[in-house]
């Protein structure tokens, strides 16, 4: 007898071991694939099963180099074989280039922060003077973690930055000049999907940093977080009853680029103008302010991957 199990693909254990647990505490049969090496047969058929993709575009910082673009075969395989993938190839595309993020959500008439790549430093200093923007921030186009992530006020700190040792050159040579956009309160929102159904936002107080990871090891290790060295971390909240017309264009913008697990973080000025500007396909969610709210996404999460299990 086949026994058809959950298929987790990943690269990091840290952010999957919360899940695993879930799947445990429900009695669900899975597997973890571990993807930072191996090979795929494309002649052989893949096991039945569900298969949920976590791979994150910030891989190589845990010198696993090379996981996106293993795992990009392997979902090809999956995929071709006619498997339930979860989070599958669009969504790993998308999770490796911020440039493909944007360009998908402005074709779901999601308005993002004026944007320009930029490959060169002569270039990103060329981006900065076309953007002409009082302020403005960079990112690496293939990021996660806030890779890249640094606030300017002038080219000329922005020259002394990139012709400097502490610049930071991107995995993929591509590095984003993007308008800085300042929330009154000093807070992002961040929308959480499972099956591409909207679970619960979460208010997290950015006045210390920008690109705040909600993973709990975040709260505990810099590593993991793009705010640097800091005593104190920043406040992650869930929203009560959150409620914006913006959530059904996410659930139709998730639809459309076959995104079943995400979340998606928005910003908004003092005009109250809404800027969304990162889709995360590898989400994690906090536990204390999980606690505090009674609810819990991991939970939800293996539950929906157990649902799924039943119709494969």
């Amino acid at each position: 007898m086949i026994v058809k199990k959950i298929h987790i693909i990943h690269e990091n254990s840290d952010w999957t071991n919360h899940l695993t647990a879930r799947l445990d505490e429900l009695q669900l049969p899975y597997e973890e694939w571990f993807l930072n090496e191996g090979l795929v047969d494309l002649s052989s058929e893949p096991p039945q099963g569900v298969f949920y993709n976590r791979i994150s575009a910030s891989s190589h910082t845990r010198n696993h180099r090379y996981a996106p673009e293993l795992t990009e075969s392997v979902l090809s395989w999956l995929e071709r074989n006619d498997r339930k993938v979860l989070n599958g190839s669009r969504a790993l595309r998308l999770e490796v280039s911020k440039v493909n993020q944007y360009m998908a959500l402005n074709a779901s008439g999601i308005k993002t922060p004026k944007t320009i790549a930029a490959v060169g430093k002569k270039q990103i200093i060329e981006a900065a003077e076309k953007l002409n923007k009082p302020s403005f921030i960079t990112k690496h186009n293939r990021a996660g973690k806030g890779l890249g992530v640094q606030l300017f006020h002038s080219i000329h700190a922005l020259n002394d930055y990139v012709y400097s040792d502490a610049f930071e050159e991107p995995l993929d040579g591509t590095t984003l000049i993007q308008e800085y956009i300042k929330a009154p309160d000093a807070s992002i929102t961040r929308c959480e999907f499972i099956g591409g159904t909207f679970m619960y936002a979460v208010k997290v107080d950015t006045s210390k940093g920008f690109e705040l990871c909600p993973a709990d090891v975040c709260q505990v290790d810099d590593l993991f977080c793009p705010v640097g060295e800091q005593e104190e971390k920043p406040k992650f909240q869930i929203r009560e009853g959150f409620s914006h017309d913006i959530l059904s264009t996410y659930e139709a913008f998730l639809k459309e680029n076959r995104i079943d697990v995400a979340g998606i973080e928005f910003i908004q000025d003092a005009d109250g103008t809404l800027y969304t500007y990162d889709v995360n396909t590898n989400t994690n969610y906090n536990k204390d302010a999980e606690a505090e709210a009674g609810q819990y996404g991991m939970l939800e999460l293996a539950q929906y991957l157990g649902e799924q299990l039943k119709t494969v």
